[in-house]
């Protein structure tokens, strides 16, 4: 499913235009990203939280070549889903494509 795909449901779902329904998405998604660049966790109930995990430095290896190539520290994005949202998914019944 695509942002496109999100719009069109929504928009049929409230009867907002589709203009109107993807300023929101994209205004959402932007206070989300810069949240989490401020620092700031998101925790939407019955959803899920949005953090930053901090990634110490390693070492890595470029399977090409096995030259050793060092990863310095950063902070990555990640989404843990609440348990009713995990629930939810564990008991749906997936469409095979």
């Amino acid at each position: 499913m695509t942002k496109a795909d999100l719009v069109e449901i929504v928009a049929d779902k409230t009867g907002l235009t589709r203009t109107d329904v993807a300023v929101t998405i994209d205004s959402l998604l932007d206070a989300v990203k810069k949240a989490l660049e401020n620092g700031n966790n998101i925790e939407i109930r019955g959803f899920g939280t949005f953090k930053i995990k901090p990634r110490k430095a390693r070492k890595a290896r470029n399977p090409r070549t096995g030259e050793v190539v060092p990863v310095p520290d950063r902070n990555i994005p990640v989404f843990k889903p609440s348990n009713e949202f995990k629930e939810m998914v564990m008991n749906s019944n997936p469409v095979n494509e």
